[in-house]
């Protein structure tokens, strides 16, 4: 729900706490940025140590840095909250998926993913209501407030129902990828981000980038020789493995450019409301409910290529026909483009979350949810960093979606190619 409350809340907040374009965008990003880093680690360390605790010390954290947001005075205690918030989630995430894939094997695996693909929607499919009633009947600072709320539950169910299996091998955490992984992919994004604000010649930008880069670089030869890796980078030879993660990926981009800038769009150029923006985005959630129980059955029973080609498909095409209504401004064209965004997105979730945690051993699972999310979570923090450098160059909403939907069209011809019709990533469960 926080994906899509905030950014209709996002004009308000700026406005409100006085940050510029780009300090606004990492009230989303920085939350982004902390669960892409983190995810792949704690999904490593509920593989070491249990699921229970962890899980459970994700909530708390989760819940008490949303009540922090809520009350933060300015744009500096709302970005250091948002950024603990993060924390929280990557436990929550990557440990939910894990959940799934422990609790249900290969036959029903993508029938539970579908059902809990569909239960994510429907608050999903709330937050932008939520959070436009919310900004525009009280104050931008409830959409952080609800969230205990929802903890609470949560963290209930889970202390009544869930059980961590035995674990009989001593397992030890990789320190040095974290450290990498976080480094690298920090001062990647920063740069991005800055780029457009302060120039992309200014050294501290090129320093940023160059150094996040090596850095990435240096994880992926530091991973691949690690008898207990942070993240499994042999997995990504598999080529149906990497398309899996890359749709994920991918699919969270369009997420992103959907849920922030569609509204920021519907608020700033077309002049709505929050909560009529929140109501407008609708159409790109409401398919998702229908299709996500559909796009499990289909990967239990046809694997995942044909599924994430049509949802690969038909979000290239949604987002292009978004990028098109704004062009022409007229909606109508807007609106057509959200429903089929929002019937893609269970097709590319679904199959490829299946295919990775299909692709594992059960004490492997953690790992594997934390690869899928940090990829899903990765293509969210990257396509925010190009869709704010994207509107700052061109001042034009239409071009976010453009180079959103030809990021969906790269995956897409990859994806093709790189899928094996066989399913051959069972081989190597």
């Amino acid at each position: 729900m926080d994906e899509t409350a905030v950014g209709v809340a996002l004009p308000t907040i700026r406005q409100e706490l006085g940050l510029s374009e780009i300090s606004a965008h990492w009230v989303v990003n920085i939350y982004l940025l902390t669960l892409a880093c983190l995810a792949a680690a704690t999904g490593r360390i509920g593989d070491i140590v249990g699921i229970r605790a962890l899980l459970t010390a994700g909530l708390f954290v989760f819940g008490v840095a949303s009540v922090v947001s809520g009350f933060a005075p300015n744009g500096l205690t709302l970005l250091i909250a948002r950024g603990i918030q993060g924390v929280g989630a990557a436990a929550i995430f990557p440990l939910s998926l894990t959940l799934i894939a422990l609790s249900f094997d290969g036959a029903e695996r993508g029938k539970a993913l579908g059902t809990y693909g569909a239960i994510g929607t429907c608050f999903l499919a709330a937050g932008p209501l939520v959070g436009g009633a919310l900004t525009s009947g009280l104050s931008w600072r409830w959409i952080f407030w609800i969230n205990p709320v929802v903890v609470i539950c949560v963290a209930f169910v889970v202390w009544r129902l869930w059980r961590d299996p035995p674990r009989h091998i001593k397992e030890r955490f990789d320190l040095t990828g974290m450290v990498l992984l976080v480094f690298g992919l920090s001062l990647l994004v920063f740069g991005i981000m800055q780029g457009p604000d302060v120039g992309w010649q200014q050294g501290n930008v090129r320093a940023a980038l160059i150094t996040g880069v090596l850095a990435l670089a240096v994880f992926v030869f530091v991973e691949n020789r690690r008898r207990d890796p942070l993240v499994a980078v042999a997995l990504f030879q598999n080529p149906t493995f990497t398309a899996s993660n890359l749709i994920v990926g991918v699919a969270q981009y369009g997420k992103i450019a959907t849920f922030v800038f569609g509204s920021m769009y519907l608020q700033t150029v077309e002049d709505w409301g929050p909560f009529w923006a929140g109501l407008a985005l609708l159409p790109a959630v409401i398919p998702t409910t229908f299709f996500a129980p559909i796009a499990g059955k289909l990967s239990d029973e046809r694997g995942t290529r044909w599924p994430a080609l049509v949802g690969l498909v038909s979000i290239t095409v949604g987002l292009g026909l978004v990028a098109v209504g704004m062009m022409l401004k007229t909606t109508a064209v807007v609106f057509v483009g959200f429903v089929l965004f929002g019937a893609a997105v269970s097709l590319m979730f679904v199959p490829s979350q299946r295919a990775v945690t299909m692709s594992v051993p059960p004490n492997m699972q953690g790992q594997a949810g934390g690869i899928v999310l940090s990829s899903q979570l990765i293509g969210g923090t990257v396509g925010m960093a190009l869709s704010s450098t994207a509107l700052a160059v061109t001042s034009s909403h239409a071009a976010v979606f453009w180079l959103a939907a030809f990021a969906s069209l790269m995956v897409l011809i990859y994806s093709y190619f790189a899928i094996d019709a066989r399913d051959s990533w069972k081989q190597t469960a």
